[in-house]
């Protein structure tokens, strides 16, 4: 019998103890009259005859995280979202409930009655006069000082990781906090946000590949969604000039520290917007999340600090490419020179790409790891934005940006193409293209370009990667750190 199994099996016998006792092991509900922080929050710098002279009566509840005993005594300590309270215990105070600590161990829920009070070393304390048992850990939580270490593991099994290691729920919480300014800064900027189909008839809005799935009752496929774009962009269509909407996407590719195939968006749309304004918009909105968020304009990641103050780098992605990636005008002109660049850096697929790509995969492998940012990279080749408005002085290229950070893209946005024939146009392009091969090209959105003969006014929208983001705003390396339950392949 494995040492796990010897765990269980004693507390199993713990557990049968309990209920000889007559309590139930697995009660409904528990009325604290306090949270833990709370308490320790407000309590902190009491000292303690003060605290004494209150006659501070408390109902608290909790995990077991600690537990020592003396006889007659014990101590233990109480967790509560993510704060720790010591509770003490007296034979001649509990009487028969004593009893009840000889079954506990390391992960059981309690609650417990009593006064506040300071221990000699100044611990806050309560001194239990009753004992409720709440629930039963019939398995071991990761050893106490070291926590749970296997990277893997962490992720299978989140709910160690957040028991054990109190970084990772910091890092939620961040998360959760930086979700909640988003919507605080667009709600005050009179913006509604909207819910749009996670399954779509027609994959579009972005260039991936989508995950395909099938509806029974009408026999017919669909797609997750890889975009909520062309959906929003229908709403700006019927007259809401200010949409917002943060949810999920699907995209049926690789995984890596920045990528994973379910990630969550902010995706949002302004009428009579161009992409220069939402420069500005962006700037504003990441500076005030930073500030309220972290209470400071400026990130610390991979051990480097980064000023979020304004105005932020715009750098042309072929200037890019010539100033940071070593190319010259006419290699960037000269197809065959940037193929053969591409199969040196062993960019997959470089002998299918056009020119466009190419431009496109080798800015990604040539500059991209240099953006410690903010820049905003600009004027991206037409064939790779199919939905943006070209520049007025150069159709080849369209008004939109990348915004980088760490190396990291953590915005894309736009000007809308809004001229149902150009449109029309460029979606042809791409379905030839994705019959010739091209699994990431869009499709023809016949009603979409319907929409747009309804007339769409001058708009611009941009989304936001919100893992991203917080793997910035909590220093964390890698996409999972930051995404709860990040998919994984089946244990074998």
């Amino acid at each position: 019998m494995s040492t796990e199994e010897e765990y269980i099996q004693q507390r199993r016998l713990k557990l049968d103890k309990l209920r000889e006792l007559g309590i139930d092991v697995y009660p409904r509900r528990f009325d604290f009259t306090h949270s833990i922080t709370d308490i320790v929050s407000e309590l902190k710098d009491v000292p303690a005859e003060e605290l004494e002279n209150k006659h501070r009566h408390e109902a608290v509840a909790g995990r077991i995280v600690a537990l020592r005993g003396f006889g007659k005594a014990c101590f233990l300590s109480l967790q509560q979202d993510g704060a720790c309270l010591q509770v003490y215990l007296r034979k001649d105070v509990l009487g028969d409930q004593f009893a009840i600590f000889e079954c506990l161990d390391l992960g059981d829920f309690i609650g417990v009655e009593g006064e506040l009070f300071r221990t000699r070393t100044g611990e806050l304390t309560v001194k239990a006069e009753k004992l409720h048992f709440l629930s039963k850990a019939l398995r071991p939580l990761p050893e106490k000082w070291h926590g749970l270490q296997d990277v893997e593991l962490r992720y299978r099994q989140r709910y160690l990781d957040l028991i054990s290691n109190p970084e990772v729920r910091r890092i939620f919480v961040v998360r959760s906090k930086i979700i909640a300014e988003m919507r605080k800064y667009f709600d005050a900027h009179n913006f509604i946000e909207v819910e749009t189909p996670m399954m779509q008839v027609l994959a579009g809005g972005a260039l991936a590949r989508p995950f395909k799935t099938h509806h029974n009752a009408l026999d017919m496929d669909l797609y997750m969604r890889i975009a909520p774009e062309l959906y929003l962009k229908r709403l700006t269509v019927g007259g809401l000039d200010r949409v917002y909407e943060i949810n999920r996407n699907f995209r049926n590719e690789g995984i890596s520290t920045m990528h994973n195939p379910e990630f969550t968006m902010l995706e949002f749309y302004i009428a009579y917007y161009d992409y220069q304004a939402l420069m500005q918009l962006t700037e504003d909105l990441l500076c005030t999340v930073a500030r309220n968020v972290l209470g400071k304009e400026e990130l610390e990641y991979n051990g480097k600090t980064m000023a979020l103050a304004r105005p932020w780098k715009r750098l042309p992605m072929k200037k890019a490419l010539i100033e940071m990636g070593g190319l010259t005008e006419g290699q960037l002109q000269d197809e065959e020179f940037l193929r053969n660049l591409a199969f040196e850096r062993k960019i997959k697929d470089a002998g299918k790409l056009s020119r466009a790509k190419l431009i496109g995969e080798l800015f990604e492998e040539l500059v991209e790891p240099q953006l410690d940012g903010p820049v905003f990279i600009t004027d991206h080749p037409r064939e790779l934005s199919p939905l943006s408005k070209s520049k007025p002085d150069d159709p080849e290229v369209v008004e939109r940006f990348e915004l980088y950070l760490a190396g990291m893209e953590i915005a894309n946005a736009y000007s809308e193409l809004n001229d149902p024939s150009e449109q029309k146009s460029r979606f042809e392009d791409q379905l030839q293209a994705l019959q010739a091969g091209d699994l990431e090209a869009h499709g023809m959105d016949e009603d979409y370009v319907t929409a747009l003969e309804h007339g769409m006014p001058p708009t611009a929208g941009e989304g936001i990667g919100i893992d991203r983001l917080t793997m910035l705003f909590t220093n964390s390396p890698s996409i999972r750190d930051v995404i709860l339950f990040p998919l994984l392949k089946p244990k074998t």
